[in-house]
């Protein structure tokens, strides 16, 4: 069992001149599901090499027993060090793919063709797609082999406009999840503020926030099974 995990190569949040990038938790607690479950894991990002950590994501307010079990993890932290460039990557190498969050995705991998042909890919294999936090936000230009929009009429989530509110970024962020999601047909729902909540239409899984990501690879696991 093969998984790919996408990163984002972003790092600035947009003008503020504060730093941003991948959520530290979203990345760790999926990756020892994975890890648990035999998998083997290919982590990638647009640029390749070390993604950016957004700095909040390891504030000790924000860690966790998965994000400290990482951090002292050698293997994981030379697999981190050293993603491959996701141009060079192919869903036929892959049984599944899995999109972690933070704020990143949403100016690269968002926009970024050879994403978007990647998550159609998996897809029209026939091979389940998860993502979580801001990671639902990459779906916003994804085409079904028809050409409509991927999330039109399907049921997902994604981090919240309540939650980007209490975080202070309505405002920065260049497009709200929840609202993107609406504007290409997706059937949004979301459950309360920082918890647990993932939706899972066919083999296209979503995750709210953060603390949705342990449910959401749990999801992907049986989405494989």
């Amino acid at each position: 069992m093969k998984i790919l995990m996408v990163l984002t190569s972003h790092d600035q949040l947009g003008t503020t001149g504060r730093k941003t990038g991948f959520w530290l938790e979203e990345l760790a607690a999926p990756y020892y599901t994975f890890k648990q479950a035999g998998a083997d894991i290919t982590l990638a990002s647009p640029k390749g090499g070390l993604p950016p950590l957004d700095p909040k994501s390891n504030e000790p307010e924000n860690q966790t027993d998965d994000t400290h079990r990482f951090e002292a993890d050698a293997e994981a932290i030379a697999a981190l060090a050293n993603t491959l460039k996701l141009s060079d990557v192919t869903a036929a190498d892959f049984d599944a793919v899995f999109y972690p969050g933070g704020h990143g995705p949403l100016w690269d991998l968002a926009e970024d063709k050879t994403s978007i042909a990647l998550i159609e890919s998996f897809l029209e294999a026939e091979k389940p797609v998860a993502l979580v936090c801001h990671a639902p936000g990459v779906l916003r230009h994804v085409k079904t082999p028809a050409g409509r929009p991927l999330v039109e009429g399907r049921k997902v989530t994604g981090f919240a406009n309540s939650e980007e509110d209490a975080v202070g970024l309505t405002d920065i962020v260049p497009f709200l999840v929840e609202d993107e999601l609406k504007a290409r047909g997706g059937i949004y729902s979301r459950g309360p503020d920082w918890g647990s909540y993932v939706i899972e239409d066919g083999l296209l899984i979503t995750g709210q926030n953060p603390g949705s990501s342990p449910a959401t690879a749990r999801a992907l696991m049986n989405a494989l099974a």
